[in-house]
């Protein structure tokens, strides 16, 4: 690609070219989580030259951007539903770091695709089972248990099959700050997943959490995340839009929560770049009582097909 900035610093001349993929390594800014990076990647992967792997370093977890954790359990079965599968799409988490310093680095490697498949994602269906990781690094390994236990108080009133896995990295592997925090999942019988996540406060920032609360307060963020429900949760609303604009020229239809701030402004760049209107109807619960007001998005994908991929 080419980007030109004139004499006076005012205007950008950017000529986007190829993505060619391949084996990269990026050390990401520590003032930004991993996940801002990851989610702009997860949007690019598919359409690569050649399929990418590339290893990021910087923050894992924070309060900004979605977690590598949450990303891991909700954007990647949502690339496998558009036909981008195989061995080699997997997020792995090497060290964990978390903010102000960093440290931490995950693995990311994606297949190339083609073109993608349409998909008709309009039932949700009824929560099995709840996942998730609580993770401390660098404070007593304790603390993860105490947040699994104060999480469990209020989900297992609702379901029993909840597993909560703790992740306590020691050493090298464990970044450079300390801190702790949750990331909850929901999967419905039907394969949606909703997830949540909540993170310490950065040392040295604001005032001690305890443990005890922030498995409370995640539990709850998960229950509204339910509450919201639809196919896709609110962090992964703009790449399945994205996805769906891309597919073939074929009807897409997904059943979506309310939508967030970020994909209302979304849809008007996929306006922008694409020229695709989404229809979007509007779908009462009353007598079903499942949650908030959902909405059903429905376009025709561009056909777009990815012409940089090698013919083998």
């Amino acid at each position: 690609s080419r980007i030109e900035i004139n004499q006076t610093g005012t205007t950008l001349y950017y000529q986007p070219g190829l993505l060619y993929g391949g084996s990269l390594e990026h050390d990401c800014s520590p003032s930004r989580g991993i996940g801002y990076y990851l989610e702009s990647l997860l949007c690019l992967a598919p359409f690569m030259k050649h399929p990418l792997k590339i290893v990021l370093r910087g923050v894992t977890n924070d309060q900004v951007d979605p977690s590598v954790d949450v990303l891991k359990a909700t954007a990647l079965p949502l690339l496998k539903k558009f036909g981008i599968d195989g061995e080699s799409l997997e997020i792995k988490i090497n060290r964990r770091g978390m903010p102000p310093k960093g440290g931490g680095e995950i693995v990311f490697s994606c297949p190339v695709r083609k073109v993608l498949q349409p998909v008709q994602f309009t039932d949700p269906g009824k929560i099995k089972r709840i996942r998730g990781t609580a993770y401390s690094v660098r404070v007593s390994p304790q603390m993860a248990n105490r947040m699994v236990e104060s999480a469990r108080g209020i989900l297992n009133k609702f379901l029993p099959d909840i597993y909560i896995y703790t992740d306590h990295m020691k050493g090298v592997s464990s970044g450079k700050s300390p801190g702790f925090g949750m990331c909850l999942t929901a999967e419905t019988i039907n394969g949606t997943i909703l997830s949540a996540e909540l993170a310490s406060n950065p040392q040295g920032q604001g005032e001690a959490v305890l443990p005890e609360e922030l498995g409370q307060s995640c539990a709850k963020l998960l229950l509204e995340e339910v509450y919201r429900g639809g196919c896709v949760d609110s962090t992964n609303q703009s790449l399945a839009l994205l996805l769906m604009t891309l597919g073939q020229r074929d009807v897409s239809k997904v059943l979506l929560g309310p939508l967030s701030p970020y994909t209302i402004e979304f849809l008007r760049h996929l306006r922008s770049f694409f020229q695709i209107m989404f229809k979007i109807e509007t779908k009462t619960t009353e007598e079903e009582h499942t949650g908030g007001e959902k909405v059903l998005m429905t376009c025709v994908g561009i056909g777009f097909h990815n012409l940089s991929k090698t013919i083998r």
